[in-house]
């Protein structure tokens, strides 16, 4: 029997269950901790290197030193900085207000990339089968059979995928599946000089993310909070998630994001239920016509 693609849609399941695959390894993922991130690049350049991701423009946007701005088809990893003024004894751990707090900046920097939803909306809406969940639960583009109708972009609660200019087609993050398919670890996680990108076993990541964020809320941190951990938000939780210091739009990012095919299932069962009305209408039409 071939797997409804719709079922991610109905019930919480591992994503490539629903996917199809029998017997498949763990499901795998990013965890960014951005109160270590400092905003070095250097998994911005590992991404592009290993993936041959092309230059974006190399400008100056008025944004801190974000020349990249956002994600898209030829930014796969985005350094986000945010410039925040603020007492700078809030950012010691345990300090109070009054402990000789002076006014100041506060940065706050951020690796942000694809999501890899459980409940992808990219992937349903995608005619072609361009898209695909593997065995390690990720969603990548398969660039041979994309066709550039777009319809993923619109989809993508977070987005995160575009088309590249002069090429028509959409690019986004592979979680680089050829290197973990051999067990390598992504370009982006390997560079990262602070661990600040961590990659492994989903699970597992989520175990290390709650125990981090007691250590931040133990020494001070009240704001610290995970991002994408929830298996109950809108999206199912994500297979890569931050821990932030801030609200998430303060980093560019929805509060509350949901999968955007969330009511087609609803909506065909009323298009359903319609046309079977409708034809039982015109069937006892034409019944008492007959009479």
């Amino acid at each position: 029997m071939a797997p409804n693609p719709f079922r991610s849609l109905l019930e919480e399941a591992d994503p490539a269950t629903a996917s199809g695959y029998v017997d498949h390894p763990p499901r795998m993922g990013f965890f960014t901790d951005t109160s270590v991130c400092i905003g070095c690049k250097a998994c911005e350049v590992a991404c592009k290197e290993w993936n041959h991701v092309p230059e974006d423009g190399l400008r100056y946007t008025g944004m801190s030193y974000d020349n990249t701005v956002g994600l898209g088809a030829d930014t796969w990893r985005h350094v986000v900085f945010i410039e925040q003024r603020t007492r700078l004894a809030h950012q010691l751990a345990g300090a109070a207000a009054g402990d000789g707090a002076t006014s100041g900046i506060r940065w706050l920097m951020a690796s942000d990339v694809c999501k890899h939803c459980t409940h992808a909306a990219c992937l349903d809406v995608c005619p072609t089968g361009a898209l695909l969940r593997t065995e390690f639960g990720t969603v990548v583009v398969q660039e041979d059979i994309c066709n550039g109708c777009g319809y993923c972009i619109p989809a993508c609660p977070y987005g995160v995928i575009d088309q590249r200019h002069g090429d028509g087609r959409a690019w986004k993050c592979t979680l680089c599946y050829d290197r973990i398919s051999v067990g390598a670890e992504p370009a982006c996680a390997k560079a990262c000089p602070t661990d600040s990108i961590q990659f492994g076993a989903l699970d597992e990541l989520h175990e290390r993310a709650d125990r981090r964020l007691a250590q931040l809320h133990e020494a001070g941190v009240a704001d610290a909070r995970l991002y994408g951990r929830d298996p109950g938000d809108g999206v199912g939780g994500d297979g890569a998630f931050f821990l932030l210091l801030d609200d998430p739009e303060v980093y560019g990012l929805p509060p509350d994001p949901v999968v955007t095919t969330r009511d087609l299932p609803a909506m065909w069962r009323r298009v359903a239920t319609a046309a079977v009305v409708l034809a039982g209408t015109v069937t006892l039409g034409f019944v008492r016509r007959a009479r």
